[in-house]
Protein backbone atom coordinates (compact mmCIF):
# COMPACT_ATOMS: atom_id res chain seq x y z
CA UNK A 1 0.00 0.00 0.00
CA UNK A 2 1.24 3.50 -0.83
CA UNK A 3 3.18 5.25 1.93
CA UNK A 4 0.70 8.12 2.18
CA UNK A 5 -2.14 5.62 2.65
CA UNK A 6 -0.14 3.89 5.38
CA UNK A 7 0.05 7.20 7.23
CA UNK A 8 -3.68 7.80 6.81
CA UNK A 9 -4.49 4.25 7.97
CA UNK A 10 -2.46 4.80 11.15
CA UNK A 11 -4.83 7.65 12.11
CA UNK A 12 -8.05 5.62 11.82
CA UNK A 13 -9.44 4.13 15.02
CA UNK A 14 -10.49 0.45 14.95
CA UNK A 15 -14.18 -0.18 14.39
CA UNK A 16 -14.80 3.25 12.87
CA UNK A 17 -17.25 4.11 10.12
CA UNK A 18 -15.26 5.40 7.15
CA UNK A 19 -16.21 7.07 3.87
CA UNK A 20 -13.43 7.13 1.25
CA UNK A 21 -14.08 9.69 -1.50
CA UNK A 22 -12.25 8.86 -4.70
CA UNK A 23 -11.32 5.43 -3.37
CA UNK A 24 -10.03 4.09 -6.72
CA UNK A 25 -9.75 0.27 -6.47
CA UNK A 26 -10.22 0.29 -2.69
CA UNK A 27 -6.73 -0.54 -1.40
CA UNK A 28 -7.13 1.67 1.68
CA UNK A 29 -10.63 0.37 2.48
CA UNK A 30 -9.40 -3.20 2.05
CA UNK A 31 -6.55 -2.62 4.47
CA UNK A 32 -8.72 -0.84 7.05
CA UNK A 33 -11.41 -3.52 6.87
CA UNK A 34 -8.90 -6.30 7.34
CA UNK A 35 -6.59 -4.70 9.90
CA UNK A 36 -8.93 -2.43 11.88
CA UNK A 37 -12.40 -3.87 11.41
CA UNK A 38 -13.86 -0.64 10.05
CA UNK A 39 -17.22 -0.34 8.32
CA UNK A 40 -16.20 1.26 5.05
CA UNK A 41 -17.92 2.84 2.07
CA UNK A 42 -16.22 4.22 -1.01
CA UNK A 43 -17.21 6.57 -3.83
CA UNK A 44 -15.39 6.40 -7.16
CA UNK A 45 -16.26 8.12 -10.44
CA UNK A 46 -14.10 5.85 -12.61
CA UNK A 47 -16.30 2.89 -13.56
CA UNK A 48 -13.45 0.44 -14.05
CA UNK A 49 -11.79 1.29 -10.72
CA UNK A 50 -15.13 1.13 -8.91
CA UNK A 51 -15.78 -2.28 -10.46
CA UNK A 52 -12.44 -3.59 -9.22
CA UNK A 53 -13.23 -2.36 -5.71
CA UNK A 54 -16.68 -3.96 -5.76
CA UNK A 55 -15.12 -7.23 -6.97
CA UNK A 56 -13.04 -7.23 -3.77
CA UNK A 57 -16.25 -7.32 -1.75
CA UNK A 58 -16.16 -3.64 -0.79
CA UNK A 59 -19.17 -1.33 -0.59
CA UNK A 60 -18.34 1.17 -3.30
CA UNK A 61 -20.64 3.52 -5.17
CA UNK A 62 -19.87 4.45 -8.76
CA UNK A 63 -20.70 8.13 -8.88
CA UNK A 64 -19.72 11.75 -8.41
CA UNK A 65 -18.43 12.57 -4.93
CA UNK A 66 -20.42 15.84 -4.73
CA UNK A 67 -23.70 14.14 -5.55
CA UNK A 68 -23.12 11.08 -3.37
CA UNK A 69 -21.94 12.88 -0.23
CA UNK A 70 -25.03 15.07 -0.20
CA UNK A 71 -27.19 11.95 0.20
CA UNK A 72 -25.68 11.11 3.58
CA UNK A 73 -27.17 12.46 6.81
CA UNK A 74 -25.20 14.42 9.38
CA UNK A 75 -22.75 12.37 11.48
CA UNK A 76 -23.04 9.28 9.27
CA UNK A 77 -19.29 8.53 9.56
CA UNK A 78 -16.40 8.86 11.96
CA UNK A 79 -13.91 9.68 9.20
CA UNK A 80 -14.29 10.99 5.65
CA UNK A 81 -11.14 10.57 3.55
CA UNK A 82 -10.17 12.58 0.48
CA UNK A 83 -6.83 11.17 -0.67
CA UNK A 84 -4.93 12.88 -3.51
CA UNK A 85 -8.18 14.25 -4.93
CA UNK A 86 -8.45 17.79 -3.53
CA UNK A 87 -6.50 19.27 -6.43
CA UNK A 88 -9.04 17.84 -8.88
CA UNK A 89 -12.30 19.02 -7.31
CA UNK A 90 -14.11 22.09 -8.62
CA UNK A 91 -15.21 23.52 -5.26
CA UNK A 92 -12.89 22.53 -2.38
CA UNK A 93 -14.72 24.74 0.14
CA UNK A 94 -18.06 23.08 -0.50
CA UNK A 95 -16.58 19.59 -0.39
CA UNK A 96 -14.63 20.12 2.84
CA UNK A 97 -17.75 21.47 4.52
CA UNK A 98 -19.77 18.47 3.34
CA UNK A 99 -17.05 16.09 4.57
CA UNK A 100 -17.20 17.64 8.04
CA UNK A 101 -21.00 17.55 8.03
CA UNK A 102 -21.27 13.82 7.39
CA UNK A 103 -18.08 12.90 9.25
CA UNK A 104 -16.70 13.66 12.69
CA UNK A 105 -13.22 14.08 11.21
CA UNK A 106 -11.88 14.61 7.71
CA UNK A 107 -8.60 13.39 6.24
CA UNK A 108 -7.20 15.28 3.26
CA UNK A 109 -3.99 14.60 1.33
CA UNK A 110 -2.60 16.27 -1.77
CA UNK A 111 0.62 16.69 -3.76
CA UNK A 112 2.60 19.70 -2.58
CA UNK A 113 2.90 22.01 -5.57
CA UNK A 114 5.79 23.99 -4.09
CA UNK A 115 8.16 21.04 -3.70
CA UNK A 116 11.73 22.04 -4.53
CA UNK A 117 11.81 20.12 -7.82
CA UNK A 118 8.73 21.96 -9.05
CA UNK A 119 10.29 25.28 -8.08
CA UNK A 120 13.47 24.45 -9.98
CA UNK A 121 11.52 23.54 -13.10
CA UNK A 122 9.60 26.80 -13.04
CA UNK A 123 12.69 28.88 -12.29
CA UNK A 124 15.11 27.34 -14.80
CA UNK A 125 12.72 26.21 -17.54
CA UNK A 126 9.91 28.72 -17.13
CA UNK A 127 7.34 25.95 -17.66
CA UNK A 128 4.53 24.42 -15.65
CA UNK A 129 6.23 21.72 -13.58
CA UNK A 130 5.87 18.02 -14.39
CA UNK A 131 6.78 15.40 -11.79
CA UNK A 132 5.86 11.87 -10.74
CA UNK A 133 3.34 13.42 -8.36
CA UNK A 134 1.99 15.87 -10.98
CA UNK A 135 2.68 14.01 -14.23
CA UNK A 136 0.45 15.94 -16.64
CA UNK A 137 0.94 18.75 -19.14
CA UNK A 138 -1.02 21.93 -18.42
CA UNK A 139 -3.52 21.18 -21.19
CA UNK A 140 -4.45 17.60 -20.24
CA UNK A 141 -4.18 17.70 -16.46
CA UNK A 142 -7.13 16.71 -14.25
CA UNK A 143 -5.57 18.89 -11.55
CA UNK A 144 -7.42 22.19 -11.62
CA UNK A 145 -5.91 23.59 -8.40
CA UNK A 146 -2.32 23.90 -7.25
CA UNK A 147 -2.03 23.29 -3.51
CA UNK A 148 1.03 24.32 -1.49
CA UNK A 149 1.04 23.09 2.09
CA UNK A 150 1.19 26.63 3.52
CA UNK A 151 -1.80 27.68 1.44
CA UNK A 152 -3.87 24.73 2.64
CA UNK A 153 -3.17 25.76 6.24
CA UNK A 154 -4.41 29.26 5.39
CA UNK A 155 -7.45 27.80 3.64
CA UNK A 156 -8.38 25.88 6.80
CA UNK A 157 -7.88 28.94 8.96
CA UNK A 158 -10.13 31.02 6.71
CA UNK A 159 -12.84 28.34 6.97
CA UNK A 160 -12.35 28.12 10.77
CA UNK A 161 -11.58 24.42 10.29
CA UNK A 162 -9.19 23.18 13.00
CA UNK A 163 -6.18 21.12 11.92
CA UNK A 164 -6.09 18.25 14.41
CA UNK A 165 -2.99 16.65 12.96
CA UNK A 166 -0.62 17.34 10.09
CA UNK A 167 2.15 15.32 8.45
CA UNK A 168 4.34 16.19 5.48
CA UNK A 169 5.98 13.28 3.67
CA UNK A 170 8.48 12.63 0.92
CA UNK A 171 7.52 9.72 -1.28
CA UNK A 172 7.02 9.07 -4.97
CA UNK A 173 3.68 8.58 -6.66
CA UNK A 174 2.98 4.90 -5.92
CA UNK A 175 5.86 3.97 -3.61
CA UNK A 176 5.19 2.01 -0.44
CA UNK A 177 8.16 3.63 1.29
CA UNK A 178 8.82 7.22 2.27
CA UNK A 179 9.81 9.48 5.13
CA UNK A 180 8.28 12.14 7.34
CA UNK A 181 9.49 15.68 6.63
CA UNK A 182 9.75 17.97 9.64
CA UNK A 183 12.18 20.59 8.27
CA UNK A 184 10.87 23.05 5.64
CA UNK A 185 7.92 20.84 4.61
CA UNK A 186 6.57 23.35 2.08
CA UNK A 187 9.90 23.05 0.25
CA UNK A 188 10.93 19.44 0.79
CA UNK A 189 7.70 17.40 1.10
CA UNK A 190 6.03 15.85 -1.93
CA UNK A 191 2.68 15.40 -0.14
CA UNK A 192 0.78 16.96 2.73
CA UNK A 193 -1.67 14.98 4.87
CA UNK A 194 -4.12 16.71 7.22
CA UNK A 195 -6.61 15.51 9.82
CA UNK A 196 -9.38 18.09 10.09
CA UNK A 197 -11.94 18.71 12.81
CA UNK A 198 -15.25 20.47 12.61
CA UNK A 199 -15.51 24.26 12.74
CA UNK A 200 -16.40 25.44 16.23
CA UNK A 201 -19.78 26.76 15.10
CA UNK A 202 -20.60 23.37 13.65
CA UNK A 203 -19.23 21.43 16.61
CA UNK A 204 -21.46 23.42 18.97
CA UNK A 205 -24.56 23.08 16.87
CA UNK A 206 -27.53 22.63 19.24
CA UNK A 207 -29.36 19.33 19.24
CA UNK A 208 -33.13 19.48 19.76
CA UNK A 209 -35.22 16.59 21.01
Amino acid sequence: MRFDLQVIASWIEPGSKVLDLGCRTGSLLTHLTREKGIKGTGVEIDERAAGEAIAKGLTVIHGDIYEEIEDYPDDAFDYVILSRTLQQVADPTRLIREMLRVGRLGVVSFPNFTHIRNRFQMFFQGRAPISRELPYEWHNSPNIHVVPIVDFRRFCRDLSVPIVREVAISTHHHDDKGRIITFLPNLLATFGIFLLGRPQSQARRPVFA
